[in-house]
């Protein structure tokens, strides 16, 4: 009987060693899946900045009437494509950001162009406004590329925490499963300085 007792409690023992671990584990993912989520987010606002310079910069360059009416096309055509893709933070798969991506660098493309173009206008060039904002997009250039640093950071990080034993079991108990990464291109990880950026 007494062996029986204590075959019974070192059981309930464990179990409840087991449930506290496992209680502690999710809670600590679901934390880091959080700050994920609050990375990707920071990603959004800092392109949502740029987005929302680029109407103003393209009223100021518009006065300019010889200006090439293509390259306006482009920047106005590649922001209202970047705008209309949004990602699920819960589904931050490869797929996704690689769409995400795409889009965006379609417009940091033809916002390069625009810049290289306004080189041949002088005055566009000296225009007051035009040079404020080629200094907030520089700024937001900055800002995108910290936030994808410190986006990728807590990426690698969340994987890391649910692949490690054994977390990766009550991971996959739970659902919790890798973040994508966001993939940059070479160079990427500075950012450029909007005077010279995408020039060849």
């Amino acid at each position: 009987m007494k062996t029986n007792t204590i075959v019974l409690g070192s059981v309930f023992l464990l179990l409840f060693i087991l449930f506290v671990n496992g209680c502690n584990t999710r809670n600590s993912l679901v934390e880091k899946d959080v700050e994920v989520t609050q990375a990707w987010h920071q990603v959004e606002n800092q392109y949502q900045r740029r987005m929302d310079l680029i109407p103003n910069l393209v009223a100021v360059v518009k006065n300019y009437a010889d200006f090439e009416k293509s390259t306006l096309e482009g920047v106005i055509a590649a922001r209202a494509k970047a705008t209309q893709i949004t990602i699920d933070p819960s589904k931050l798969d490869e797929a996704s950001i690689q769409k995400f991506q795409q889009a965006q660098s379609a417009v940091s493309s033809s916002l390069g162009r625009l810049i290289a173009v306004a080189e041949s206008y002088p005055n566009l060039k000296a225009n007051e406004n035009f040079m404020g904002l080629q200094t907030q997009l520089e700024g937001t250039e900055n800002r995108i590329t910290t936030a994808r640093n410190d986006y990728n950071d807590i990426v690698g990080k969340y994987n890391k925490s649910i692949r490690l034993f054994p977390a990766n079991i009550w991971a996959g108990m739970f659902g919790f499963h890798e973040r994508q990464f966001f993939e940059m291109k070479d160079g990427a990880d500075t950012a450029p300085d909007v005077n010279t950026m995408f020039k060849k």
